[in-house]
């Protein structure tokens, strides 16, 4: 039995999702009016990308106004933990803490970030501990 794979984002979908998250639901039009204050791109290319985007899932169209609003199906959050587990998954082995301690000796964690981070670990160890 084949397994379903779950369609992840692409990065141009996930400016547009970082968009929505920001705006929230949101017409073709406004969303290409933001993206190219940023960046070079066709009113074209960001209708197609988010009719693309509604069929892997990613978006929902309400069909019952006009023009058509868009909005993301999944939150902001959702859609991290879905990346970093397939992140995890293919270039980590599985390992949670490979990753941690990757990222950490790569990008220099603010205080605020590393208490965070320890604030975590302990509740974890609570956790682990019940």
């Amino acid at each position: 039995m084949k397994r379903e794979k779950k369609k992840s984002p692409t990065e141009v979908e996930l400016e547009i999702l970082r968009d929505l998250w920001k705006a929230g639901p949101s017409t073709v039009r406004d969303v290409f009016r933001r993206l190219s204050e940023t960046r070079k791109i066709g009113y074209t290319s960001v209708l197609k990308m988010m009719q693309i985007m509604t069929e892997k899932g990613l978006l929902d169209r309400d069909a019952t106004v006009r023009p058509q609003v868009f909005k993301p199906t999944k939150s902001r959050t959702q859609t991290q933990k879905h990346l970093l587990h397939d992140l995890v998954d293919r270039a980590f082995s599985g390992s949670a803490g490979s990753l941690a301690l990757q990222a950490l000796s790569t990008k220099k964690a603010s205080s605020k970030e590393r208490q965070q981070i320890r604030d975590l670990l302990d509740r974890l160890e609570r956790e682990e501990g019940k």
